[in-house]
């Protein structure tokens, strides 16, 4: 099964992009893509969401298994 992660970024900056792709990726997430909500008064993001998955294994209950 695939499961999702976003995580959301109220201020856009380089440090803080690479900072939440290297933090979620170190824990076995792959990224999906990155979307940025702009403001029609500046060219630079309002902000931005990070999208991960990665996959999940199920028990025969339908049950997460770590590992």
């Amino acid at each position: 099964m695939l499961e999702y992660k976003v995580v959301e970024l109220g201020m856009v900056t380089g440090d803080k992009l690479e900072h939440v792709v290297n933090t979620w990726v170190q824990q076995g997430w792959q990224l999906d893509g990155v979307r940025f909500a702009m403001r029609d008064s500046s060219k630079r993001p309002a902000m931005a969401f990070v999208f991960f998955t990665r996959e999940v294994r199920l028990d025969v209950q339908g049950e997460g298994v770590d590992g």
